[in-house]
């Protein structure tokens, strides 16, 4: 799709939001019942192309992607209308005799930029925030992911009209149209690196952005930990989707002294779950292409295997592995690992490891395993990250109730339940004076006697 092309199309849902049948909330919620009732028809479409791109198990489809969304638009659904009523709030004493209000309103026309290790949720999510919100929307599913991009353009193109919800297909160049047009917002998931050329764009018409990123996200491990339970959680955390979620854990840091127990315990784990060909077990996904497969095959260091290491590239096939005395100087710490790559580095001292962490960038994700409140409050106020989870990975993006976002360079803007509904909603303020009183004292002529009276109020 070309620029003009583009530009017609915002046009026309800029055009649709300013009707105001955007703004209906009985409209609203008849979109979203829609598009909960067009997903249950194209169910095994969906699962079926989640398998063909991701090789995800029907269990996983359902689990983190199709049940998620269910469960997503039935949330808002039933807050909706409480979410968009204009809130009163606070009038300072200077405003004596006004009332104060915050009236949430649609941005106009959005675009959504999803990625290809959630195909699915992470266009759907942020699309039934947009819809809640009262806005138009352009959803642009990944290229590389084609068979679910083709489920998503048949369903919204199938029951929605384009001047409410298109569906751009394509690749670089569709995307470059789309982050350069003037949409009310972009709502961007993926890399730190596409980010940035997604601001930039922006920028160009100062279009706010929602940018969901990544980055390294740290699993610190300390000494007090139930072995088996931190190694279930880590290992499921870690794996789950082959390693392509980005909040998984990146990597351990694990006090030395039950390092090698650890280490033996996610081992069994892995057993558990996969069997000894994780190959043939039908949980274990795939990796999105060749030039991800690569990439991972370029960070492994046969030395320092443990277990796993080997794969298949005709199958896009990567093992579980798990990579032993790390340093921060190996290539696997040098960017975000995106595949079924755990490294394991030990610490003894936990100041040393909080430090070593805030010397990079802000990651997504947290993870502490600990019984010891005190080192559970030492890192949760001395390192700053998206969000985490304290003995447990990766479930904490599944609460509607907290907000899913990160910080620096890991992203910037939040959303899940309330949250989606006010990252797409502008919060309008207004301040409603009284006709019956009014205070002369703001204006002119001033005189040291109103300057007195201000004083007591402005201090």
């Amino acid at each position: 799709m070309d620029s003009k092309a583009v530009l017609s199309m915002v046009s026309k849902q800029q055009q649709y939001v300013r009707s105001g049948h955007t703004k209906s909330i009985e409209f609203r919620l008849e979109q979203l019942k829609r598009l909960k009732t067009v997903i249950q028809q194209n169910e095994s479409l969906i699962a079926d192309a989640l398998y063909k791109d991701l090789r995800k198990s029907p269990f996983e489809a359902y689990a983190t992607e199709i049940g998620y969304v269910y469960d997503s638009i039935s949330y808002c659904i039933k807050h909706l209308k409480q979410w968009a009523k204009p809130k009163r709030v606070a009038t300072p004493i200077i405003h004596f005799g006004s009332k104060s209000y915050i009236y949430p309103e649609p941005y106009g026309s959005v675009l959504i930029i999803g990625p290809f290790n959630y195909p699915f949720m992470l266009v759907m999510d942020p699309l039934i925030g947009a819809i809640s919100a009262g806005n138009s929307a352009i959803v642009k599913p990944s290229e590389y992911t084609p068979h679910v991009s083709a489920a998503i353009s048949k369903l919204l193109r199938d029951n929605f009209d384009e001047s409410y919800i298109a569906v751009v297909e394509g690749g670089k160049e569709a995307t470059s149209a789309l982050i350069h047009a003037p949409v009310d917002l972009i709502f961007f998931t993926g890399s730190t690196k596409v980010g940035k050329i997604v601001m930039q764009a922006a920028a160009e018409n100062l279009v706010p952005v929602v940018l969901e990123l990544g980055g390294k996200s740290p699993c610190i491990v300390d000494r007090t930990v139930d072995l088996d339970l931190a190694a279930q959680r880590i290992v499921w955390g870690k794996f789950l989707n082959n390693g392509q979620t980005c909040v998984a854990p990146d990597y351990l840091l694990v006090h030395k002294e039950i390092k090698p127990a650890l280490i033996a315990k996610m081992k069994e784990q892995l057993m558990a779950f996969y069997g000894e060909d994780p190959k043939l077990s039908e949980d274990y996904g795939r990796i999105v292409n060749e030039q991800q497969w690569d990439r991972l095959r370029g960070l492994v260091n046969e030395s320092k295997v443990v277990v796993g290491g080997e794969g298949d590239r005709e199958d896009m096939y990567f093992a579980p592995t798990i990579m032993n005395n790390v340093a921060w100087t190996d290539k696997v710490m040098e960017e975000e690992i995106f595949g079924p790559i755990l490294p394991v580095l030990e610490y003894s001292d936990l100041d040393e490891a909080i430090e070593s962490i805030n010397l990079r960038p802000k990651p997504l994700a947290l993870y502490l395993f600990t019984k010891n409140k005190v080192t559970e409050t030492k890192v949760m106020e001395q390192v700053s990250f998206g969000g985490g989870c304290i003995n447990d990975t990766v479930l904490h993006l599944v609460s509607p109730y907290l907000p899913f976002g990160g910080v620096g360079a890991s992203g910037m803007g939040a959303y899940h339940g309330r949250h989606s509904f006010e990252t797409f909603s502008h919060l309008k303020s207004v301040l409603k004076k009284s006709t019956k009183i009014n205070l002369s004292l703001i204006y002119p002529p001033s005189s040291s006697k109103k300057l007195k009276l201000i004083k007591k109020f402005l201090k």
